[in-house]
């Protein structure tokens, strides 16, 4: 061993340099730090350990000549171990590097990998000394290099993004395209039918839920069930093993691969990404990482009380990144996901919990402002999910530039709208056109490009489920039915579950497509949950969190509904990009621009006359029209773009009606290119004055 070369005290994680491996941790408390390295992923006797160097700043490092890419090895902290101070050290817990660039093996629920002997008496104030390395998985050194030949980032504008929310493992296991091998696996969700699928629906960005090498914890797995969904994340620079070829170093190759041809096929690759919290769970949970290795300088503590943790994310702990060595970790693994793996972007879990200093929740938060800041992090996709697990971390709009957030207030106003539940008409028109009420209020100028609308996501129901369950169906999660929320703004068209009424299945079929064609059509960044344009069932979980089966995994196979619904998403999605100017980064004001014949919007009545303020103020409207316009580009705009004319009409009630069309703006006639209460449109003008509109169905007209 030797301690220069290419190994610097500010070096963190392995590093391998084509002779050796350097190596860097981060501990603040710790008296000592080793290096324990190992053969095979089960192995509880190291075949070498060493003592790392001390430098300045809490540092630890050391250079070893002679290993190579595939070497696992683990880290041994020494120091107090002190509950009131926050201190959890303990050297006979084998530790994950937090910079670990792969993950090898699986942890073996024991109690030996507990800081603290494990249901004894006084259990938080032992100490436990059983040696927990056979037990734990391995951190793995890996070959950084991959050619990426010409490949290069798509930079699709978020005026022109798709997103497409999905699991690697749920999008491929049922796929009869994608070679049985691949199945689960990166590579798989790179298989040409896939790519193909999503290209044939306008998709421009997949984004992935958690693939951070992830943990189920010990009550999951006790039940026979795991952590599917992967929000559990304990390695932030690592991709998860469960998607990958193997797992001495495979993992980041077969990522690396998936994003080739991802953008090779012009989709962009955003990460759904937890850095709020760890699998390390409360004060009770097992020390695997960053408990052992610095617990009072990697979470958040108690101030009143520190063998307790802030919990923001409902999950046990919070990851305390106001610390600067905390903060950088993220940061670091954030520019390792861009640089290295070739990530457009991210989307932050309960992103409220990152943005907190002591004295709660501010959009000049040290995180918040570090990404925005940074040369390399501030050019990619930023989407956060705005809240946290507490009751004051709800924060929907308060988000700065630069930053799109999932608007769950999009989702609930639509979602009731097309229930038919009453006084929904003026808050569901300012949803459709961007939420300008959440994004632009108080003088602030972020635009609607700043609302990642959606209608379902992975939790919670399916659209198929949306429209044929009015409660959940939990029970095999194992929780007697009381995880997943409650209130999910669902219906069943008069019988709940699965039925073979022709009449309510026609209901449901219409009902999806009207969702869908919403989505499409709304203002803002639209955003599908993989499988709903295919008609994906959870038979009424709405948290499958844990399911990894068929309960989860999308079902390709072949069906005259599911394929008509697909057509559907298909065309709704293809009308989006054919009038692309209408959903631009502007909010539509009422008004007519200079010498142009019509408003950018005005709101009709059922009766073709222009809304008034009383109209919006009756809770029993259900019917109205959106004509939309936008003029021609001005010189020295978008080469080509002409003027674009678009007449929503939406139809929410229960009776089928005659819509009265607004005069023609161009002296010709209207021509209806969509009707959500159709299987199919077949695009032609219209020979009267107005439309008849099926009970809960959208029309789209244009000039």
């Amino acid at each position: 061993m030797r301690t220069e070369g290419s190994a610097t005290p500010d070096h963190l994680g392995a590093h391998w340099n084509g002779q050796g491996v350097g190596f860097g941790v981060f501990s603040e408390h710790a008296a000592r730090v080793d290096l324990c390295l190992f053969d095979d992923p089960g192995s509880g006797r190291p075949v070498r350990e060493i003592s790392l160097l001390p430098a300045s700043d809490g540092l630890w490092y050391a250079y070893v000549e002679g290993l190579a890419p595939g070497q696992l090895y683990g880290i041994r902290a020494w120091g107090p171990y002190e509950q009131q101070p926050g201190l959890r050290f303990n050297p006979y817990k084998l530790l994950l590097d937090p910079y670990a660039r792969a993950v090898a093996g699986v942890v073996r629920w024991d109690d030996c990998v507990y800081g603290y002997v494990h249901g004894g008496a006084a259990a938080e104030d032992s100490f436990d000394s059983r040696d927990s390395a056979a037990y734990v998985p391995k951190s793995v050194v890996v070959d950084p290099t991959f050619d990426w030949g010409d490949a290069h980032p798509p930079n699709t504008p978020w005026s022109r993004t798709v997103v497409y929310e999905c699991h690697v493992k749920g999008m491929t296991m049922r796929h009869p395209g994608v070679p049985a091998p691949l199945r689960g696996t990166f590579r798989g969700l790179a298989s040409p039918c896939i790519i193909e699928h999503l290209l044939s629906l306008g998709v421009t960005a997949v984004e992935l839920l958690p693939v951070h090498h992830c943990l189920s914890r010990r009550a999951l797995q006790e039940r026979g069930l795991c952590n599917y969904w992967g929000y559990d994340s304990i390695a932030f620079f690592a991709p998860d093993a469960r998607f990958a070829s193997g797992d001495r170093g495979e993992q980041v190759g077969d990522f690396q691969a998936m994003v080739k041809a991802f953008h090779a096929a012009g989709m962009e690759v955003i990460l759904d990404v937890v850095y709020n919290h760890t699998v390390e769970g409360d004060r009770l949970g097992p020390t695997l990482c960053f408990r052992g290795l610095d617990n009072s300088t990697y979470y958040r503590l108690d101030p009143r009380q520190r063998r307790e943790y802030e919990d923001f994310s409902g999950c046990g702990n919070t990851l305390r990144l106001e610390h600067a060595a905390v903060l950088r970790l993220v940061l670091d693994s954030l520019r390792y996901w861009v640089r290295h793996m070739h990530v457009d972007g991210f989307r932050f879990d309960l992103g409220t919990a990152l943005s907190r200093t002591a004295e709660g929740f501010s959009p000049e938060a040290p995180f918040l402002q570090a990404v925005q800041a940074d040369p390399l992090l501030s050019h990619v996709k930023l989407i956060v999910e705005p809240w946290d697990a507490t009751p004051h971390g709800y924060r929907l709009g308060a988000f700065p530039d630069g930053w799109a957030e999932w608007n769950d207030r999009y989702r609930d106003t639509v979602r009731r709208f097309w229930r038919g539940d009453a006084g929904q008409a003026a808050e569901f028109a300012s949803r459709l056109t961007g939420s300008s009420d959440i994004f632009a209020e108080r003088g602030r100028r972020r635009g609607p490009l700043s609302s990642v609308n959606f209608v379902t996501c992975h939790d919670g129901f399916t659209l198929c489920d949306l429209v044929t369950y009015a409660e959940k169906r939990n029970h095999a999660n194992g929780e007697l039915n009381r995880d997943g929320a409650g209130h999910n703004y669902s219906w069943n068209r008069g019988v709940e579950g699965p039925t073979d009424r022709r009449d309510v299945l026609h209901l449901r079929r219409r009902d999806q497509r009207t969702l869908l064609a919403t989505l499409a059509l709304s203002s803002g960044v639209p955003m599908l949950c993989g499988g709903d344009e295919l008609g994906r069932t959870q038979a009424g979980n709405n948290n499958a969190y844990c399911q990894d089966n068929a309960v989860s995994w999308v079902d390709w196979s072949p069906g005259t509904e599911r394929q008509g619904l697909l057509g559907f998403a298909r065309r709704v999605l293809a009308l989006r990009r054919r009038f692309s100017a209408l959903f631009d980064d502007r909010y539509y004001q009422g008004v007519a621009p200079p010498g142009e014949p019509l408003k950018d919007l005005t709101w009709l009545r059922e009766d073709g006359r222009e809304m008034t303020e009383p109209d919006w103020r009756d809770a029993a409207l259900r019917t109205l029209g959106a004509l939309f316009h936008r003029a021609a580009a001005k010189t020295g705009e978008t080469p080509g773009s002409r003027a674009q004319t678009l007449l929503l009409l939406l139809n929410a009630g229960a009776r089928r009606t005659r819509f009265r069309l607004p005069a023609c703006p161009s002296g010709g006639r209207w021509r209806r290119v969509l009707d959500s209460g159709r299987r199919q449109t077949r695009e032609r003008e219209l020979p009267g004055t107005a439309v008849s509109m099926l009970p809960h169905s959208l029309v789209v007209l244009t000039i």
